[in-house]
């Protein structure tokens, strides 16, 4: 690898220290279903996130309470303060699609049709907003 590729993947290195993230991987639900969930709470302060998701009917909620309350730890891990004082908020929510299952239900006629059960990594990146 070049010096200057090299200088740069470790400056990338260097930032990505300094962020606070946490990840979700292989998540059994769809990536659609759970980007309707990460929309609602993109760009907001973490209480209010945190009441929206818990008091949200949608099954994707949890998953991603649970996600955010492990963030706002890490935040607490990395710089040692409390979380209520730091005025956090959501500062980005990424889902992408992983593994997909791919199943047969049998149809009428000797026929099958393919299932295909998705599954989705979610990313959350908090920030303080100083």
């Amino acid at each position: 690898m070049g010096s200057r590729k090299s200088n740069k993947a470790q400056e990338r290195k260097e930032a990505r220290k300094e962020l606070i993230i946490a990840q979700l991987r292989n998540c059994p639900t769809s990536p659609r279903k759970m980007r309707l969930v990460a929309d609602m709470i993109r760009g907001i302060e973490v209480e209010k996130a945190s009441a929206l998701l818990q008091f949200s009917k949608k099954e994707a909620s949890v998953r991603l309470e649970k996600l955010l309350r492990s963030a706002i730890a890490n935040y607490e891990q990395k710089t040692g303060g409390s979380w209520e004082e730091a005025n956090l908020f959501v500062k980005e929510v990424r889902v992408d699609s992983a593994r997909m299952l791919k199943r047969i239900q049998p149809a009428p006629q000797g026929r099958a049709h393919r299932i295909r059960k998705r599954s989705n990594h979610v990313t959350i990146i908090l920030d303080s907003a100083k």
